[in-house]
């Protein structure tokens, strides 16, 4: 008989969380901002 995992999250879950959330922290470099200007002009 299998013993089954208690309910929650992973033990890995917390360590992503707090790399996905470093990365959305950053600022975007110029050239991408620059990118997405040119992009919305329709150039």
């Amino acid at each position: 008989m299998k013993k089954s995992k208690p309910a929650g999250k992973p033990g890995w879950a917390n360590g992503l969380r707090q790399i996905y959330d470093s990365v959305v922290d950053e600022p975007l470099p110029d050239s991408f901002t620059d990118l997405l200007a040119k992009l919305d002009r329709g150039n």
